[in-house]
This record gives C-alpha cells, sequence and structure tokens, in this order.
C-alpha cells in the first residue's frame, strides 16, 4: 500500500486542474470530451469530433495531456466552424455580415443577447414576445408558464376562510 501512494502524488503533481480555452476555465480532471462539453456552445457531438480532429483520445484526461497537445485541441475549437460543413455550425449567415461561424463561450451568450435586443428593437412577433416575458417559440400558454407559483384551488386556504368568517359571525350573533 506504501508504494502505491507516492505513484498516486506524482500523477497529481502530473495533473493540471484547470485547462484554460478562451474565456473559460475547464476541469482538467474529467475526459477530454466531457470537458469539452461543458463549454458554451460544445456540445458532445462538437467535442467528439474536435478531439478526433486535434489525434486525442477523447476519454483521456484532459489535465493529463501535454501542452502542445492541449494548443492543438485550443487550435480546433477556436477554427472548429472552418473545419465542419455550414449545416453543423451553430451561427449560420450572420445578421451583419452573412457569413458562418461557430460560436463558443462568452460569444455566443454576446450574439444571442444582440440577436434579442434587435428583435426587441424593430419590435418583430418575437421581440414583443421577449418584451412580455412570455414564450416566444409557439408553446401554449393556457396552462403553463405561469409565474405566479399558485396552481389550482388551494382547499385548505378556502376552508380556513369559512371558518373565520362563520366564527366572525357567531361572535356577531352573542
Amino acid at each position: 500500500m506504501s508504494e502505491e501512494e507516492p505513484q498516486e502524488q506524482q500523477d497529481d503533481e502530473d495533473l493540471r486542474y484547470f485547462v484554460r480555452i478562451g474565456q473559460t476555465d475547464l476541469d482538467g480532471t474529467k475526459s477530454v470530451e466531457r470537458s469539452l462539453s461543458e463549454m458554451n456552445g460544445i456540445g458532445r457531438r462538437t467535442a467528439r469530433l474536435i478531439a478526433d480532429e486535434a489525434g486525442v483520445d477523447r476519454t483521456a484526461t484532459f489535465g493529463r495531456l501535454d501542452d502542445d497537445v492541449i494548443e492543438t485541441v485550443v487550435e480546433q475549437v477556436e477554427n472548429y466552424a472552418d473545419e465542419v460543413p455550414e449545416w453543423l455550425a451553430n451561427r449560420q449567415s450572420d445578421f451583419y455580415t452573412g457569413e458562418t461561424t461557430h460560436e463558443i463561450g462568452n460569444d455566443l451568450q454576446l450574439t444571442r443577447q444582440h440577436d434579442i435586443n434587435r428583435m426587441k428593437m424593430i419590435d418583430s412577433y418575437k421581440g414583443s414576445r421577449h418584451k412580455r416575458g412570455q414564450k416566444v417559440r409557439g408553446q401554449r400558454t393556457k396552462s403553463t408558464g405561469r409565474t405566479e407559483g399558485t396552481i389550482g384551488v388551494n382547499v385548505e386556504e378556502i376552508r380556513e376562510e369559512q371558518a373565520e368568517e362563520a366564527a366572525a359571525e357567531e361572535e356577531d350573533d352573542e
């Protein structure tokens, strides 16, 4: 047992707990595929494609990889839109530039917020739904999406109110 402990300590020294890609810190203790899929804009399929393009075993621990291998993974993430067909990118034909890109991390959140603000400013149907805080994609709103939190009839409160009213009437009668 005592012989195994120094080996584990040495493995922990080689492990990078955080791997930074762009503005996102990824967990180095997880596999390459799983840690890449934690980034915004990269799902499981995209993470698998990136690992294959970089020539990395997708089940390998991300923090144990060499620095040059991690750099190739970072380059593949940044150049993902150039390597895949247009239908696989998450931002096809941008409104302003017309280009097809694949946004990741904070850039994805910023572009999504800009799109929502543009829809609100031009007062499109989706923009007006965003303004009112209602559902945007055609879901039903008759019985779902209520913000009040009361669902159905609260029978106990009604009985308590009736009991209080009856007690108040009895006191008035006396």
